[in-house]
């Protein structure tokens, strides 16, 4: 894998950060991605198969998230995958990256709250 600045990977796609969501939580394989990335949005970001499965095999590429090797006895084509130290680094920058964008819409009465 070839190096890249953590600031290279940023803004993350919407749909790479919903990946990293749900992978924050626990380990998951790909269906089990789709839907609670599915169940959170509610229709808002759709996410086709095809879509999820390549960003899962950029995010591998670049380091955010691994893929585990199956368990004994379990069907060998179901990915799990895991959010690494790297991922969930990035994942923090880019949580404050869209926090300090909202609060600058707050600021510019875009959205309601205190500024």
């Amino acid at each position: 894998m070839p190096f890249r600045s953590s600031e290279s990977l940023l803004p993350l796609t919407p749909i790479a950060f919903e990946i990293l969501l749900a992978l924050a939580e626990e380990d998951r394989h790909g269906y089990a991605i789709l839907q609670a990335v599915e169940g959170r949005l509610r229709g808002k970001l759709p996410l086709r198969t095809g879509t999820l499965y390549r960003a899962l095999a950029r995010l591998v590429e670049d380091g955010l998230i691994e893929e585990l090797d199956s368990a004994p006895g379990t069907d060998s084509r179901r990915r799990t995958y895991r959010i690494t130290k790297h991922g969930r680094s990035i994942a923090r920058a880019e949580t404050e990256r869209m926090a300090d964008q909202v609060a600058a819409a707050r600021s510019r009465r875009l959205i309601p709250g205190r500024p």
